[in-house]
């Protein structure tokens, strides 16, 4: 039986994904919000931790710019470039401070080949291609009944799930190497490391949510793929 895209009954499959999509945001933001009320005691900013913690690492030709926009920040592996946001960069918080280390953790991951990150980053293109495409692809072959055209979108959209699952165990590492490098450094005291902490967990939270979003979808396709039965008539 089919569905217009508007009357979609598998649609409420995403309701679950969503909400907590929405709770993850809210709880990444009052976190970061919270901590960056926060100052560290040591006084450094954000910016001036992470030339440490990357120095540290024999990383003194990757440049820690500036970037307009609220947690933008990142770390991009093909200039070999640090980018704090504005809301970051010359910010002596918690907070400020333990989203920096989390972007010297990806420096560190790439100047040691973190298989995951070598994967994300070997399959940025494609999916960035795939994730257009599934979409359109998968409902024109639903509205036409053609079954090749529903076969590709979802295959392509697999490519935006292997994204999700080599995107998860990153972001954790690289927190984890955040908080390692914040204590051993002690940039941070101890207390403040658990400040840093839980804004790190909370920012993962919206890695978990975006990945259960991407399950929820194409379990999603693949339900609709069997309510259209196949058929080219």
């Amino acid at each position: 039986m089919m569905y217009p895209f508007f009357f979609d009954p598998t649609f409420m499959l995403l309701i679950p994904a969503l909400l907590l999509a929405f709770w993850a945001q809210m709880k990444v933001k009052s976190s970061f919000e919270r901590f960056s009320r926060v100052p560290s005691r040591r006084g450094v900013t954000a910016a001036e931790a992470a030339r440490v913690l990357l120095d540290r690492h024999g990383l003194s030709g990757v440049p820690v710019h500036r970037v307009a926009g609220n947690l933008s920040d990142h770390y991009d592996p093909r200039d070999k470039t640090l980018h704090l946001s504005d809301t970051v960069y010359g910010s002596t918080s918690i907070a400020a401070i333990g989203v920096a280390a989390h972007e010297v953790g990806h420096a560190v991951q790439d100047l040691e080949s973190y298989g995951p990150l070598r994967v994300r980053n070997a399959i940025v293109p494609v999916v960035n291609i795939g994730s257009g495409l599934a979409f359109p692809l998968f409902f024109i072959g639903l509205l036409l009944r053609t079954p090749l055209l529903m076969d590709l979108g979802i295959l392509f959209f697999l490519g935006v799930i292997v994204f999700h699952l080599v995107t998860l165990p990153t972001e954790f590492d690289a927190s984890a190497r955040a908080l390692r490098l914040l204590t051993d450094t002690q940039i941070l005291t101890g207390e403040e490391v658990g400040g840093a902490r839980t804004v790190l967990n909370a920012a993962a939270l919206t890695y978990v949510a975006a990945s259960v979003m991407a399950v929820a979808q194409l379990v999603r396709l693949l339900l609709l793929r069997g309510m259209s039965g196949g058929r080219n008539d």
